[in-house]
């Protein structure tokens, strides 16, 4: 069993508004400025899921900024979810910027089955994770409702590509002690919080935190897996692709390759996630 825990998909009318949104997102703007970056639609992530031998994927939006597009992409997720039963897991795309307008669309997209937030974009949504008068709305919905977060998280050195954003562990740390309570799960190995699990007290504070490994070789080496399940342990760890980014066939030849046990490697690449999502 192989469970990609971080893909997108997106509706495909969005192909012949790319520049509509281009204007209108900004997220969008950020990430597909780029002609050659990839819109993709789920009957290619289902063909891809096939070739690479994934059997369920957490299928979210990109943290849209426009309104519209992100009920039409929660609408594109859900209507998914339909036609693949057991293929898929949704999250919903809201930005915490819109108040309360965020926490009805969040409720919306709960009473459908979907199963948490994400993937959040701080930076091009424009609001502060450690604000809590920002947060509020939705984050009561997401206790409530008992629902996932997923948020971008990135290096505060390195290289720079599109999207990276100022998420970085100190914005993620505030984040996750201000809500101790709710499961967060930091994108693209919590831009690397994990290093500082060596610091007690940090540790002891990823109770209900995960670490997915979205685009992990387009960051790191492959030693990133050793190093983190040594720090934080193989239960904090959720394979992620970041399809269609990058394929799950890629990050999965790397778990492989690993120095993982073959205990650790399950629970990074399916336990952690069935146990996660409840399937």
């Amino acid at each position: 069993m192989i469970v990609d825990f971080h893909t997108h998909i997106h509706p495909p009318e969005l192909q012949g508004r790319r520049d509509h949104y281009l204007r209108s997102d900004a997220t969008f703007r950020e990430l597909y400025s780029d002609p050659k970056a990839k819109l993709t639609t789920v009957e290619n992530l289902i063909e891809a899921m096939d070739e690479d031998g994934s059997d369920v994927s957490v299928v979210m939006g990109v943290g849209w900024t426009d309104r519209g597009l992100a009920r039409e992409s929660n609408d594109y997720v859900i209507d998914s979810i339909r036609r693949y039963p057991g293929k898929l897991v949704g999250f919903a795309s809201v930005s915490p910027a819109w108040g309360e307008e965020a926490a009805v669309e969040l409720e919306r997209c709960a009473d459908t089955g979907l199963r948490g937030v994400g993937e959040l974009h701080p930076d091009t949504q424009g609001f502060d994770l450690g604000d809590p008068d920002t947060m509020a709305p939705v984050m009561e919905v997401v206790r409530r409702r008992d629902l996932i977060v997923t948020t971008h998280s990135s290096e505060p050195i390195g290289h720079i590509y599109p999207g990276k954003g100022t998420t970085r562990p100190e914005a993620l740390w505030q984040f996750i002690e201000s809500y101790p309570d709710v499961t967060v799960v930091c994108a693209h190995w919590g831009g690397g919080l994990p290093f500082y699990a060596l610091m007690p007290e940090v540790a002891e504070g990823l109770g209900n935190v995960y670490f997915d490994t979205a685009a992990s070789p387009f960051l790191y080496t492959s030693d990133v897996f050793e190093t983190v399940v040594r720090l934080v342990g193989d239960d904090k760890v959720l394979m992620g692709s970041d399809f269609p980014l990058m394929r799950a066939g890629l990050v999965l030849r790397e778990i492989e390759g690993s120095s993982l046990s073959a205990q650790e490697k399950s629970a990074v690449t399916s336990g952690n996630a069935l146990a996660l999502l409840g399937l």
